[in-house]
């Protein structure tokens, strides 16, 4: 099985610190499953090249959190996913094959995502029109992209339970390795979904995300995520709430989000993102006399339509525009309460492909 994404854009943040940029988001993702030993094992690998199509400085992002870059810090920017985003295998089989009712599973990653949080924003159906990260992806899902994982999990048609430990640590800059250098399973992390009919999926989890120094520093922290995706015909949406308590603090830093995507018909999509955000001085790269913590919010609306298919390949035209508010103290970086910004691209989704051989499994 193989799906992905290409989204060609246009992105300009307005305001003393926004920026513009031409580039590309995207992604591709290969599943393999074979039946063995009374399972199935599934090997999965993901890929991007926004590495190349982004730069390493990523793309500009209003009140998105600060990366490393060339020996320096940037902020207000969202970094690019990292050329190897998975690669996994995963095992798994009923525990009773007279009953069909439960089986276990073990999933083990060189790169790939723990049991934390829901699944990443790009492959949500309530985010399939829209190219950007949320602001609380840091505090969310961010963790889809861990560099060394080990899961097991046992689970039904209606719940699912699992356990990780993992690599807390945060990839570097340099986005075509595998970051191995001082890694260590220092991480953990459990997750329950329940998913009480074809529409919903609900998911709690909490992790510890051990101290991890270098590129992207950051203390010990406990992470904390509930989430609710709901699917009903043309209508997806999707309600997270992240937080992350640092250990040396106890403060609860809040993320929420409300995330929609509405087909109107084949061709035509809106699309919508409303988030609450709770930054620190030091993610927004703040000096001076402003808060510690500082709450922030965005507002976003976008509107796609879909062009003619070429060879099976779908193309989709797309605009999207976001307002964001920032309290009073933040008025100075950002030149106003309200600071606005814009994107446009053409999307390229190809059909999801499956070989006969894979179809027989």
């Amino acid at each position: 099985m193989l799906h992905g994404s290409v989204f060609g854009q246009f992105v300009q943040e307005f305001g003393q610190r926004g920026n513009y940029q031409v580039g590309s988001v995207n992604w591709i993702m290969a599943d393999a499953s074979r039946g063995i030993g009374g399972g199935t094992l599934r090997a999965r690998m993901m890929a991007s090249a926004e590495y190349f199509t982004l730069t390493r400085a990523g793309y500009p992002q209003l009140l998105q959190v600060s990366q490393p870059y060339r020996g320096t810090t940037l902020t207000d920017r969202m970094h690019p996913h990292e050329l190897f985003s998975e690669v996994s295998v995963m095992y798994d089989r009923f525990i009773n094959p007279a009953s069909n009712t439960w089986s276990w599973s073990v999933y083990l990653a060189a790169v790939g995502e723990p049991a934390l949080g829901p699944v990443a924003y790009m492959h949500r159906p309530s985010a399939v029109h829209d190219p950007t990260a949320p602001l609380g992806h840091h505090s969310q899902d961010v963790t889809h992209e861990s560099f060394g994982v080990a899961t097991l999990g046992v689970f039904s048609t209606k719940v699912h339970l699992e356990a990780s430990i993992f690599n807390g640590a945060h990839p570097d800059e340099v986005r075509t390795n595998f970051d191995y250098r001082g890694a260590r399973f220092d991480s953990y992390s459990a997750r329950a979904t329940v998913n009480p009919n074809e529409r919903w999926s609900v998911s709690g989890s909490a992790a510890y995300l051990a101290a991890s120094t270098g590129a992207h520093a950051h203390e010990s922290l406990h992470r904390l995520e509930l989430s609710a995706l709901h699917v009903a015909g043309r209508w997806s949406t999707s309600f997270i709430w992240g937080a992350n308590v640092p250990t040396e603090t106890r403060r609860v830093l809040n993320t929420a989000l409300i995330e929609a995507n509405l087909d109107l018909d084949s061709r035509n999509a809106v699309f919508g993102r409303a988030e609450y955000v709770t930054r620190t001085s030091d993610e927004l790269a703040l000096v001076g006399s402003v808060s510690e913590e500082v709450p922030v919010g965005s507002v976003a609306l976008g509107y796609a339509r879909r062009l003619r298919e070429v060879h099976g390949v779908g193309a989709w035209i797309g605009a999207r525009g976001d307002v964001d508010f920032v309290p009073e103290q933040l008025r100075l970086f950002y030149g106003s309460r309200t600071p606005m910004g814009f994107l446009v691209y053409l999307q390229l989704r190809p059909p999801l492909m499956m070989s006969h051989s894979m179809m027989s499994h």
